[in-house]
C-alpha cells in the first residue's frame, strides 16, 4: 500500500551525479523571429558600427560630386586637390592637424553624454566659454612664467567649459529642461556675453580695429613643432583615456547603465542626477580645453569673433560618425579637419565656393544620424533571445 503523504521516489536515471555541472539555462529565439542572416547581409548586420558611417560618407561624397558637376567642375579632380592640399603639403597638413585637435575634443564632448542618453549640442558655447576664460587669464596673469601661465590658462578654460555645460545639467536634473533646448540657448547666451566682453567690454583690446581680446603673451604661445600642434597628442591621449574609462571603470559602467535604462540604474542604486552632472561637466571640460588650444596655438593668439567657427557643431557630426565610440572620433576628426583645411583651396585654385564642404558635412550628418532607419532595416534579421528562467536565482 502506497502512503499518499510520502513523496514519490526519484528515478535514479534522472538524478544528476554529485560532480555534474548545473544545468544551463536554455536560450531560445523569440517565437516568430527569423534565423540570423548569413553571407554578405550577415556581415553587414554584424558590423553595423563600421558599415553605417562608411556608407554615410560614400553617399555624401557621391551627392557632393553631383553638385560639383552641376557647377561645371570635375568632381574627381576637386576631391583630389582637396585632400592633396590637406595631407601632402606642409601648410595644409599643419592646418589639418590644427583643426583635428579641437575636433577630437568636441567630438568627445558629444560622445560622452550620448552614453548617458543625453544629446549635448552646446559644444560651441562650451568651447567659447573655455576660450574666453583662457584669454582672460592669459592677459590678467601675463607676468607669470610662461609654462605656469599656459597651465593656468588651460585649467581655467577647462573649468569654464565644465561650468557652462553644468548649467544645462542642472536645468535637466532639477527642472526637467531638455538638454537640447538648454544647450541651444546657452550657445546664444555665450555669443552675446562674449561679444560684449571683447567689443568695448573689460576684455577688449582698444588697439585692435575689430572686436578682440588682448593677445596671449608671446612666451606662452604654443607654436607648432614642425607640423605637429601641441594639443594633438593631448587630444589623442584623452580619446584613449575616455575609451578606457567607459569600458573599464565603475564610472563608465554607471554612465552606460544610465544611458541604457535609467530606471534600472536607479533601482540598482546609481544616481541619475549625479551621473548626468558628471557626464555634462566632463563634456564641457573637453570642449573648454578645445577653446584653450584654439587660443594658445593658432594665430592671432587672441579671442576674436569667429574663433570657434563651426567647431562645436562639427563635433556633433564627428560623434555620430564615430557612433559614440571615443576612439572613433579620431579618424572622424581627421576627415572633417582635412575637409575644413582644404576648403579654401577649392576657392583659390578652382573657384569653387568653400561652402561645398559644409554641404558634404551636412549630408554626412544627415546620413549618419538616422539610426532609426538602420534599425528598421536590420530589425528583421536580429534574433531576440529570451532566457527560460523561473526566478532571479535560476
Amino acid at each position: 500500500m502506497v502512503d499518499p503523504d510520502r513523496p514519490p521516489a526519484k528515478d535514479a536515471s534522472q538524478t544528476p551525479a554529485p560532480d555534474a555541472a548545473p544545468p544551463t539555462v536554455p536560450v531560445v529565439a523569440e517565437r516568430g523571429a527569423p534565423p540570423p542572416p548569413t553571407g554578405l547581409l550577415g556581415f553587414l548586420v554584424r558590423h553595423q558600427a563600421i558599415v553605417v558611417p562608411l556608407v554615410a560618407v560614400v553617399l555624401a561624397f557621391a551627392i557632393g560630386a553631383i553638385l560639383i558637376r552641376a557647377q561645371g567642375y570635375n568632381p574627381t579632380y576637386t576631391y583630389q586637390r582637396l585632400f592633396t592640399h590637406s595631407f601632402f603639403t606642409e601648410s595644409g597638413l599643419l592646418a589639418t592637424l590644427q583643426k583635428t585637435t579641437p575636433l577630437i575634443l568636441v567630438g568627445l564632448a558629444v560622445a560622452i553624454p550620448l552614453k548617458v542618453g543625453l544629446f549635448n549640442i552646446g559644444g560651441q558655447g562650451q568651447l567659447m566659454a573655455g576660450g574666453i576664460g583662457a584669454a582672460w587669464v592669459a592677459y590678467a596673469l601675463r607676468d607669470l612664467p610662461a609654462p605656469l601661465l599656459v597651465v593656468v590658462a588651460v585649467v581655467v578654460a577647462v573649468l569654464f567649459g565644465a561650468m557652462w555645460a553644468s548649467i544645462a545639467a542642472l536645468l535637466k536634473t532639477t527642472r526637467g529642461v531638455h538638454e537640447v533646448i538648454s544647450t541651444i540657448m546657452l550657445n546664444s547666451i555665450a555669443v552675446g556675453i562674449i561679444d560684449w566682453l571683447i567689443n568695448g567690454g573689460p576684455l577688449a583690446d582698444p588697439g585692435q580695429p575689430f572686436p578682440a581680446s588682448h593677445a596671449v603673451p608671446e612666451p606662452a604661445r604654443l607654436d607648432p613643432i614642425g607640423v605637429l600642434p601641441w594639443g594633438l597628442p593631448v587630444a589623442l591621449v584623452l580619446a584613449v583615456v575616455v575609451a578606457w574609462m567607459l569600458s573599464r571603470t565603475t564610472l563608465g559602467f554607471e554612465l552606460q547603465t544610465v544611458g541604457r535604462n535609467k530606471f534600472a540604474a536607479g533601482y540598482a542604486g546609481i544616481s541619475t542626477t549625479r551621473t548626468t552632472l558628471i557626464a555634462m561637466a566632463m563634456s564641457g571640460a573637453l570642449a573648454g580645453l578645445a577653446g584653450a588650444f584654439e587660443l594658445l596655438q593658432i594665430e592671432p593668439y587672441r579671442y576674436q569673433n569667429g574663433i570657434a567657427g563651426s567647431l562645436g557643431f562639427d563635433g556633433i557630426t564627428i560623434a555620430l560618425l564615430a557612433r559614440g565610440n571615443p576612439l572613433g572620433t579620431i579618424p572622424a576628426a581627421v576627415l572633417v579637419g582635412a575637409m575644413r583645411a582644404g576648403a579654401p583651396t577649392l576657392q583659390f585654385e578652382l573657384g569653387i565656393r568653400p561652402e561645398v564642404v559644409d554641404v558634404l558635412l551636412a549630408i554626412t550628418l544627415l546620413m549618419v544620424s538616422l539610426p532609426v532607419i538602420a534599425k528598421w532595416i536590420f530589425r528583421r534579421h536580429t534574433v531576440k533571445q529570451t532566457q527560460l528562467a523561473g526566478s532571479w536565482g535560476a
